[in-house]
């Protein structure tokens, strides 16, 4: 088994589009019937979605964790450091590698690994 999507909301989709952009992702804004826009990314038979929150939401779920392998860590820790990611720990080595922990703008804890 592996993991084929993954869905995140947010009261700020636009905002979170272009916070995770930083990361590499590629979005297209799109709709699926009625349903409501949101961005989409698909990447390695992966999709990774930004949707805006549902009516009976007051706020974006937080205490889910994610984690992404990039390329060159080091490097993007710097580029997010210049940017409105939160560095929660920068990279060191673990015993899953070399590691780094960012925070995004609705409080998710995201997991880099060096590719």
């Amino acid at each position: 088994m592996k993991i084929n999507l993954l869905v995140i909301r947010t009261v700020t989709p636009e905002i979170l589009k272009k916070q995770y952009e930083l990361l590499g992702f590629e979005f297209n804004y799109h709709q699926h019937g009625n349903g409501p826009f949101h961005y989409a990314s698909e990447q390695n038979e992966f999709v990774f979605e930004i949707y805006p929150l549902t009516k009976s939401m007051k706020k974006a779920d937080n205490s889910i964790r994610l984690g992404f392998d990039i390329e060159n860590i080091a490097a993007k820790i710097i580029e997010l450091e210049n940017s409105d990611w939160k560095i929660l720990s920068k990279p060191k080595h673990t015993e899953w590698g070399l590691t780094a922990l960012v925070k995004d703008l609705d409080g998710r804890k995201i997991e880099l690994k060096n590719k």
